[in-house]
C-alpha cells in the first residue's frame, strides 16, 4: 500500500504540474481551454463556469440510446448566479488519479482531433512564440518544480560539507549495513583489520570488493561493533563511465550546517543542474553503448523506487519526486513528436521553412511519435517485468 500511495504522490504531483503550466501559459495568451481535468477520464464530476451560472455535473453509469450501459452526466445543476465573463472551461475531477491533462482549442495533440476554425482563441492562430510558450510551460514547471524542492530540503535539512571522516550520514534501507546494525553517527575504524583514517579509504576499499565478504569494526560512543558481512554489486558513474562496485549502503565524509533563503535557492538551482547534467550523460552512455537499454525503467520501476523513498522517510520521498521531475522534464523537451519538444520542433521547422505543416502532415507525424512512444513504453515495462523476475 506504500508503494502505491506514493507512486500516486509522485506521478499525479509531476503530472498535474505539467499541466498547470500548460494550463496557465494558454490563459496569458489567450488561448480557450477547453478542459482542465484532475486526474484522467472517465469523470466523476465537473464545474463549467457559464453565462446562466457555474454548472454542476455529476458522472456514472446509465442506460444509453441503445439500451447499453454508458459512462454520463447522471445529475446536472446550476448552483451560482450568472457569470458576466464565462470562460466555457469544464474544470473536472477524473477516477484515476495520476495527475491530470488540458484541452485547448485549436491544437492537434494526442486525441487526434483535427477541428481548427481558424479563430482567434485557438492555439493555431497564435504566432509561434505564442505557440512555444504554451508548449515548453509544461517542462518549465516540472523543473521550476524540481528547485523548489531540492530548495525546500536544503533549507529545512541543511548543506553538506566534505570533512572526509569515516562517519556515517545515512543508512540506505534494505542494504547489508542496515542489516547489520549501522546506524546515523558510527564511525568506522577498520575494515579487514585495515585501520581507516579517512572517508576516501573507506569508499576506496568497499568499491573495490563488489560480491565479496567484509569484516567491519565501528565506534558508537564508547562502544565497539563488529560484523561480517558481503557487499553488493553496484554502478556509479566515473567520469563518461559506469564502474561495477560494491557497495553496502552507507554515505558520509560529511557534516550538515544550517543554510539561509539564498544559499537554499542556489543549492536547488545547483541539485537540479546536476541531475540534468546526469541524464544527459545516461543518455550519451545509451546512444554509444556503454549503457543498455535494459537500465531504462518504467512506471514499476518507479513505483518500486517511491516506494522506497516513502518508506526512509519524507525527505527521501521529496528527493526522489524532484529527481523524477528533472527526468519529466528532460524527456518532454526531446524532439520527439508527441511530445512537448516534439510541437516546439515542428514550430522551429516552420519558422525556418516560413511555411505552415499541414494538418493532414501533422496528423501523420502525430501517429508516428504516438507509435514510437508506444514502442519505449513496451520496453520500459518488459525491463521493469524482468527486473521483477530476476532480482
Amino acid at each position: 500500500m506504500t508503494t502505491i500511495l506514493a507512486m500516486l504522490f509522485v506521478l499525479g504531483l509531476l503530472i498535474f504540474v505539467h499541466e498547470l503550466g500548460h494550463f496557465m501559459a494558454a490563459r496569458s495568451i489567450g488561448v480557450r481551454v477547453i478542459r482542465f481535468s484532475l486526474g484522467f477520464p472517465p469523470r466523476i464530476f465537473s464545474f463549467t463556469p457559464t453565462t446562466k451560472g457555474r454548472l454542476f455535473k455529476l458522472y456514472f453509469f446509465k442506460k444509453g440510446e441503445n439500451g447499453k450501459l454508458v459512462w454520463g452526466p447522471v445529475y446536472e445543476k446550476v448552483i451560482s448566479s450568472a457569470i458576466s465573463k464565462p470562460t466555457e472551461t469544464e474544470y473536472c475531477m477524473a477516477i484515476v488519479p495520476l495527475g491530470g491533462y488540458v484541452r485547448v482549442a485549436g491544437m492537434i495533440d494526442e486525441s487526434l482531433d483535427e477541428t481548427l476554425t481558424g479563430a482567434p482563441d485557438e492555439l493555431n492562430s497564435k504566432n509561434r512564440v505564442k505557440q512555444g510558450w504554451f508548449m515548453s510551460a509544461g517542462v518549465i514547471m516540472n523543473i521550476l518544480l524540481a528547485v523548489f524542492l531540492f530548495a525546500g530540503l536544503t533549507y529545512t535539512t541543511g548543506i553538506a560539507e566534505v570533512t572526509d571522516e569515516p562517519v556515517v550520514m545515512e543508512v540506505e534501507p534494505s542494504f547489508p549495513a542496515q542489516e547489520i546494525g549501522l546506524i546515523q553517527g558510527d564511525r568506522i575504524v577498520s575494515i579487514n583489520g585495515e585501520s581507516i583514517e579517512s572517508w576516501r579509504e573507506l569508499s576506496d576499499i568497499i568499491h573495490g570488493k563488489p560480491m565479496e565478504e567484509i569484516s567491519l569494526r565501528w565506534e558508537r560512543g564508547e562502544e565497539i561493533f563488529s560484523a561480517t558481512v558481503t557487499t553488493r554489486e553496484g554502478r556509479i558513474a566515473a567520469g563518461d563511465k559506469l564502474e561495477q562496485v560494491g557497495m553496502i549502503g552507507i554515505s558520509g565524509g560529511y557534516e550538515i550546517r544550517r543554510a539561509g533563503v539564498i544559499e537554499s535557492l542556489s543549492s536547488g538551482i545547483e541539485r537540479t543542474g546536476f541531475w540534468l547534467g546526469v541524464i544527459v550523460k545516461s543518455l550519451k552512455m545509451i546512444v554509444t553503448g556503454e549503457a543498455s537499454m535494459k537500465d531504462i525503467g518504467g512506471p514499476i520501476l518507479i513505483a518500486q523506487l517511491a516506494g522506497q523513498s516513502a518508506r526512509a522517510g519524507i525527505v527521501a520521498l521529496l528527493s526522489f519526486t524532484a529527481i523524477i521531475s528533472v527526468n519529466l522534464a528532460f524527456i518532454n523537451i526531446l524532439p520527439v513528436p508527441g511530445l512537448d519538444g516534439g510541437h516546439i520542433f515542428l514550430l522551429l521547422i516552420e519558422g525556418i521553412s516560413r511555411r505552415r505543416i499541414t494538418v493532414k502532415a501533422r496528423m501523420i507525424i502525430q501517429q508516428a511519435g504516438m507509435a514510437l512512444l508506444l514502442l519505449l513504453m513496451l520496453v520500459v515495462i518488459y525491463n521493469d517485468i524482468t527486473r521483477l523476475f530476476t532480482q
